[in-house]
């Protein structure tokens, strides 16, 4: 039982499947947001942000009060996620699916390293090759196709920099304190995140009008992924709280591996919801950067990239 208690502890393994669920929740994300009822990115950030006030519940589960610096710490880490999600969904609407988390992939983890760097005792963690192969698989994927990623770029720094600033962050708090008081604060950023969308008048109607006109069939499906994004935001965080943060950043190149097969799939057998551009040269490169995250994940799996890192 206590092997396999820790195996469920890992901070590695925890990321990976945390990554794969929301791989393939954002290959569903790409679906909708060409939905009428789901396409307006305010109503569908305001309701990210909104549903995470139900993460209260772990207050139940060894809630202690942190000090006040790391408690507004892990705050604002909340508020800063909604704000990245705001930047990482119009990145997703105005790109191709695989291109834009591919560029996330390149770019999210050496944002959360950069900013590491004078915050914590080891900011890539231990295993350096596999992070510079996680990472090149990302930035190789990122240059597949050149001409849409032009308009995607500032959205993509923007999303790079606030959830590497938000993982650090959430680092930190989670150094001083226990993951339950530190997670409970983070969804209290993310929720008043959501609810400061409102004050702006046109934002509010945009929200409410789309909400309202939305088919139900399209909010299902939109709350089931929600659901299904929602557990695997709770598993990263979790997985920062026992791993390095960098490591945790750099196996998101498990999402566009999964959106890879998805977008894949769906352009051969469904055209009608997305089609993306798999040939030639792109699909190539695509396959390339695909391997690499693969060998990078084996030597992940091969060291201790589990360890967390000291502030």
């Amino acid at each position: 039982m206590g092997w396999l208690k820790g195996v469920a502890l890992d901070g590695v393994l925890l990321a990976i499947i945390a990554h794969g669920l929301i791989g393939i929740s954002l290959v569903w994300d790409k679906v909708l947001l060409r939905r009428r009822g789901t396409q307006n990115l305010l109503s569908y950030v305001f309701w990210l942000g909104a549903i995470s006030v139900f993460g209260l519940v772990l207050i139940a589960f060894g809630f202690k009060m942190p000090a006040w610096r790391y408690a507004a710490m892990a705050f604002a880490a909340g508020a800063l996620d909604l704000i990245a999600s705001f930047f990482y969904y119009a990145a997703l609407k105005s790109g191709e699916a695989s291109d834009e988390l591919a560029a996330m992939g390149g770019f999210g983890p050496v944002a959360t390293a950069l900013i590491a760097i004078p915050l914590l005792d080891r900011p890539i963690g231990s295993d350096l090759p596999a992070f510079v192969l996680l990472t090149a698989g990302g930035f190789l994927m990122f240059f597949a196709e050149k001409s849409p990623l032009r308009k995607m770029l500032p959205r993509i720094l923007a999303a790079a920099f606030g959830f590497g600033l938000m993982n650090v962050l959430q680092k930190i708090v989670f150094n001083h304190t226990n993951f339950v008081s530190g997670y409970v604060f983070f969804t209290l950023g993310t929720f008043a995140g959501s609810m400061a969308m409102l004050i702006p008048p046109s934002w509010r109607r945009q929200i409410t009008q789309h909400s309202e006109s939305a088919q139900p069939r399209s909010k299902f499906w939109y709350m089931v992924n929600r659901f299904l994004a929602g557990v695997g935001s709770f598993l990263i965080v979790f997985a920062v709280s026992r791993a390095n943060p960098s490591v945790v950043q750099a196996i998101s190149g498990v999402r566009y591996v999964i959106i890879f097969i998805g977008a894949y799939l769906i352009t051969k057998w469904k055209p009608s919801w997305f089609r993306e551009d798999f040939r030639g040269l792109t699909l190539v490169i695509k396959v390339s950067a695909t391997a690499l995250v693969v060998a990078g994940l084996v030597l992940v799996g091969m060291h201790d990239g589990g360890q967390g890192a000291g502030a």
